[in-house]
């Protein structure tokens, strides 16, 4: 092992297509434990929260159950999690989760189990503000010099600074001349917030100066605020670095009394609070991310440097004192104290890879025992090799049946597809642009081997495909049992599925009270969303994939789309999406390309994955280990790019439907409440045409909902294509 490598303590890696980013990490005691040590926070851009406490039984060791204290989904993506005390009425440490359009915080509680688990965590929503701006970072803090509390300041990605002094809703302030949003920290030693602005230099804003500012809801209020009344918005310093920052960090130590760190693309900045450079180190390769942190040397602070190049370094201000290699990129790395190791190195990658590090060297503790010379008794190692000799006779007899039961898992989940559509269709709707709707059934087996307490499954397919039926209740399960789950999928809505894979969830309880969740995976046939048809020769919109193998008949690859022939080989097939239009898939017959056309460009990517798919199912049932698929043309960015826009104006038209509804609902409301007082009058008074206005505003409500449920369809169709 090298010297200049970063050693595992712990690691785990979180999910599978999961993305993160500097914000989606942080340590604290964020469940106030008695001990005091701090627990690693990640959330994702999948909306999915973990809390982690890692005590390895080793170094290097795996996650262990016991070590992850929750993990929830949340609705929305994560941007940013913090730990602080958010909480007017209450001392203790709360979560604070950034959302794109909301900030919720959160307390982390423990409550004593019962079970083998033992302590279960809860996470329990103590407020949330809803944003109407969407938000891109935060920072927190001690604002106007207020001890005890923390405050929230929230950037948004038009320029916004949005403050929130726990439950309530403070102020908001337009950066000048923004552009684009930067990293944003505050200095509680000057109570100021700090900033890069797109115009590539460190902008320093008070407190005070934000907070006297003329308030602004609009952009177009802010620019009003340099003709109008009221005090600008001024930067208390500014200082040009000339490139973009990436993160911005303000040591709390008392060596680094008055340091700003600034990580730019190229450089290291350590300023002062006045805004003047203490000193720049250049670097000579792409940061990623970086931490400063307390120095044990009087007036020097040591960073922390992660890059693109999986290496780790150790900066005492100017001077590199240490590098590790590392195993993936770090996005974000924080310092935290754990009950077996003091000031761990916490790092997460983009990926999803978690790792607690540390630097050094290991001591070896291991002596070699001093030998002894004796003399051998020949009796003594006679009578102790037939002793060993009987344990491995008895050994040898049981090792075929003790090992068995391991070798079976506790409960199996076999999925099914049938090879051929159903007799009779099971679909909700018959047909869908003149063409039948098919269906297929799908059987899903649960064979257990030990007692199975109060079983549930649920079918989950992706819209617009539907089952007949996706939640199942069965009867408990007794050790040996089987049990057969029958249901048939579907296409439901008039728009081409993205994919044709399902997923079924099987919860269950041991005898014991112990929840337990199995999973798997089923794909239903391209035969359910498309008809075979004939080829067409033209089309707007074409994809040529390369292989490495010789052409392949498409009657081998596609039998369930084509007449079998001996005398023919086949190399045009046409697929009639149900939902969709005309693809064709053309095969070369000299050289080893496949051409996929349609008039839609969403509609190639359906055959294109199916295509790819059945590829390499075949060659590999030919023991064909080289296969590949290959793309040489240029990426279509213009045709999804325009797919892009054309989704975005749905939206928008969308949401027009949508407020025009809500008017005329609230027109009618309005309406029912006049006439029902006229008519409870006692003196009869004239309607004054309330009748004849009701009668039209029922009759444009009428006419939008069937519009704004069109524009829905046409919304989901986009998102599929996208």
């Amino acid at each position: 092992m090298s010297l200049f490598k970063a050693r595992d303590w712990w690691s785990v890696t979180l999910g599978e297509g999961e993305e993160f980013d500097r914000g989606c990490l942080c340590v604290g005691d964020v469940d106030n434990g008695s001990s005091g040590y701090d627990k690693i926070v990640v959330g994702s851009y999948m909306g999915l929260l973990r809390i982690y406490t890692p005590h390895p039984s080793k170094p290097g060791g795996t996650l262990q159950p016991e070590e992850q204290l929750l993990e929830v989904q949340l609705k929305d993506p994560i941007i940013q999690v913090e730990v602080g005390k958010f909480v007017s009425c209450s001392d203790l440490l709360h979560l604070a989760v950034l959302h794109p359009k909301k900030i919720s915080l959160y307390s982390v509680a423990a409550t004593a189990g019962n079970v083998e688990h033992g302590v279960q965590y809860q996470l329990r929503l103590v407020y949330e503000h809803n944003l109407q701006r969407i938000a891109c970072n935060m920072t927190y803090g001690p604002f106007g010099g207020v001890t005890g509390h923390h405050s929230i300041c929230i950037q948004s990605m038009d320029g916004m600074l949005m403050f929130f002094e726990q439950e309530s809703y403070s102020f908001g302030r337009f950066l000048p001349g923004f552009l684009l949003p930067g990293p944003l920290a505050y200095c509680a030693r000057t109570d100021t917030f700090i900033t890069v602005s797109s115009s590539r230099q460190v902008e320093c804003y008070k407190y005070q100066t934000l907070a006297v500012a003329t308030d602004a809801d609009t952009r177009q209020e802010s620019e009003q605020q340099k003709i109008g009344s009221g005090k600008r918005l001024l930067a208390d310093w500014t200082l040009i670095i000339g490139e973009q920052a990436l993160e911005i960090c303000i040591p709390t130590s008392n060596h680094s009394a008055s340091s700003i760190f600034l990580l730019g693309e190229r450089n290291i900045y350590c300023l002062k609070d006045n805004g003047q450079v203490r000193f720049v180190k250049k670097l000579e390769y792409n940061p990623s991310c970086f931490l400063p942190y307390a120095s044990v040397s009087e007036g020097t602070v040591n960073s922390l440097v992660g890059n693109h190049n999986n290496m780790l370094l150790v900066y005492q201000d100017v001077t590199l004192k240490w590098a590790a290699q590392l195993s993936h990129v770090p996005v974000a790395v924080r310092v935290a104290n754990f009950q077996d190791l003091k000031g761990a190195v916490v790092m997460l990658s983009s990926e999803g890879h978690l790792h607690c590090v540390y630097m050094g060297t290991d001591p070896s503790l291991f002596q070699a025992p001093k030998v002894e010379a004796r003399e051998i008794n020949y009796e003594e190692m006679d009578l102790e090799m037939k002793e060993l000799q009987k344990v491995i006779r008895e050994t040898t007899k049981t090792q075929d049946i003790l090992p068995k039961a391991d070798k079976e898992d506790d409960l199996t989940i076999t999925p099914s597809v049938s090879d051929t559509m159903d007799p009779i269709s099971q679909a909700s709707i018959s047909e869908m642009g003149g063409l039948l709707i098919p269906s297929v059934t799908v059987k899903i087996k649960i064979k257990s081997r030990l007692a199975v307490r109060n079983p549930k499954l649920t079918v989950c397919v992706q819209p617009p495909l539907a089952v007949s039926q996706e939640q199942f209740v069965l009867d408990s399960m007794d050790p040996g049992s089987s049990s057969t789950v029958v249901f048939s999928a579907f296409l439901k809505q008039e728009y081409p599925p993205a994919e044709l894979g399902g997923d079924v969830a099987f919860s269950y309880s041991t005898p014991t009270g112990v929840p337990r969740v199995a999973q798997c995976q089923f794909s239903l046939p391209l035969r359910l969303v498309c008809y075979p048809s004939s080829p067409s020769k033209n089309a707007n919109y074409k994809l040529t994939i390369d292989t490495n193998k010789p052409p392949v008949n498409l009657l081998e690859v596609f039998p369930d789309f084509v007449e079998k022939s001996e005398d023919e080989i086949v190399n045009a097939l046409g697929f009639q999406l149900i939902a969709g239009s005309r693809v064709t898939l053309l095969a070369s017959k000299t050289s080893q390309r496949y051409r996929i056309q349609c008039e839609a460009f969403e509609d190639l990517w359906l055959v294109t994955k199916e295509l790819v798919r059945r590829f390499e199912k075949q060659f590999a049932k030919q023991g064909v280990k080289d296969f590949r698929c290959s793309f040489t043309g240029p990426i279509p960015l213009q045709e999804y790019f325009e797919m892009v826009d054309r989704h975005f104006e749905l939206r928008l038209n969308a949401d027009r439907y949508q407020n025009l509804l809500s008017e005329r609902a609230v027109q009618f409301r309005a309406i029912q409440r006049r006439l029902l007082t006229r008519f409870k009058d006692k003196t009869p008074a004239p309607l004054q045409n309330l009748d004849t206005l009701m009668e039209g505003t029922y009759r444009q409500v009428s006419v939008g909902l069937p519009s704004f449920h069109f524009a829905l369809v046409l919304i989901h169709s986009s998102l599929s294509a996208t």
